[in-house]
């Protein structure tokens, strides 16, 4: 029989906040977009804190940070765990964070505990999952597996610096990239811990879920030229409006959503010139779509690409589009979900499956090996704001079941 073996509750809590302390902004968020400087002091604290924990630390060329424990057989499959610290503009402190340092408490009381395993357990925290900066994110997860387009190196953030340049910046070779790729078979299994970022858990009065589906999410960006006049002078029935022409394309985003079952947003966007006596003569905006089927998310595509023809005919504008992120929806492995719902049992917790509407750097490594998530309560299931929310009590307890997982699939 295994020994009984925890996660130090206050070790995690003091580690989960020292964080919060990193990229705080001046709206009371936290601010740590990729490669950014204060996303780098982050990093650098992150290889701090694994090392303490007694895990041998590297950085690949892609940037992910790994931190291995080895196993008794150094060359058996490694079972992974971790998420980003990464965060969106103003957001919360468990976003990717509660992932990445629940793993590394729970590889710090195995090795506490003096427990060793047959497989090695690495704990790794992925370049830029949230994809903020530059329009596309799983940049790490990608990477690991050989993934990052030409492309996406040369997506621009809102300064004008390319993706390809902020890498640079922060020590990077572009040209390496490729060494950091890893074979499938070298990895047993992936496991995510999440705050849930929705309603379910809290409804259902639970601490911690098992995932069972994940939405993959379809991303846009959309460019609409008109033409840019006199706002008292040029008559309505003659007038090109770009703004007019996006709002029309906003509200069939989300009547698409709605109608087959998904959700769809359009979550950043500016018009030209701005100005209040000015008719808008171009506007750029995204549209985020997801959908736990291909098919229907595909059908919410179709139907903002035909909106996007009405349009040009209805107000003589010109439509452009391009998508910059696509990942397949995915569902995680029933082994690790029966894994992952024994952890629960033994942790005294009730089994709930549930699906996932976030999009994780999950999606990416499913594609390759089996993985797994844990959801763990978020209040009011605020998430991307800085009311984002897990109490202490349900950060352990998705703790302790990553633990068992983790311990169970490397033994």
């Amino acid at each position: 029989m295994l020994a009984i073996c925890q996660v130090d509750e206050k070790q995690l809590w003091d580690g989960l906040m020292s964080f919060r302390r990193l990229g705080r902004d001046h709206k009371g968020g936290i601010t740590r977009l990729a490669l950014s400087p204060e996303d780098m002091k982050a990093r650098g604290r992150l290889l701090e804190y694994m090392k303490d924990a007694g895990l041998e630390v590297r950085v690949d060329e892609v940037g992910n940070i790994i931190g291995r424990l080895e196993g008794k057989v150094p060359d058996a499959p490694a079972v992974i765990a971790g998420s980003h610290i990464d965060t969106v503009i103003n957001g919360g402190p468990f976003d990717g964070s509660l992932g990445v340092i629940g793993a590394v408490e729970a590889v710090r009381a195995l090795i506490k505990a003096g427990i060793s395993m047959t497989h090695p357990i690495e704990v790794i925290s992925f370049q830029d999952e949230e994809g903020v900066r530059f329009g596309s994110g799983y940049t790490g997860s990608k990477g690991m597996f050989g993934k990052i387009s030409r492309e996406t190196l040369g997506l621009k953030d809102d300064q004008g610096i390319t993706y390809k340049e902020a890498y640079e910046q922060a020590g990077f070779i572009p040209a390496d990239f490729h060494k950091a790729a890893r074979a499938p078979e070298d990895i047993k299994a992936y496991i995510e811990m999440h705050i849930e970022q929705s309603r379910q858990l809290e409804e259902q009065q639970l601490s911690v879920g098992v995932v069972k589906d994940i939405q993959g999410p379809l991303w846009l960006q959309v460019n609409i030229k008109g033409m840019a006049d006199h706002a008292g002078a040029t008559p309505m029935t003659i007038r090109s409006d770009a703004a007019l022409a996006m709002a029309e394309v906003m509200l069939e985003v989300e009547a698409a959503a709605s109608e087959e079952g998904g959700v769809g947003t359009v979550g950043k966007l500016k018009v030209f010139p701005d100005g209040i006596n000015i008719i808008p003569g171009e506007a750029a905006f995204s549209i985020d779509f997801r959908h736990t089927i291909t098919a229907k998310r595909d059908r919410m595509l179709s139907r903002v690409k035909q909106c996007f023809q009405e349009q040009e005919k209805k107000r003589g504008v010109h439509i452009e589009y391009q998508i910059t992120k696509q990942v397949e929806p995915a569902s995680c492995s029933e082994e690790i979900r029966k894994v992952i719902a024994d952890s629960c049992v033994s942790a005294g917790l009730p089994v709930y499956e549930m699906n996932c509407g976030a999009g994780h750097d999950a999606l990416i490594l499913g594609e390759y090996v089996p993985f797994g998530m844990i959801f763990v309560r978020s209040r009011q299931g605020i998430s991307h704001h800085p009311d984002e929310w897990s109490d202490e009590a349900d950060c352990v307890n998705g703790a302790n079941v990553l633990l068992e997982t983790i311990r169970t699939l490397a033994e």
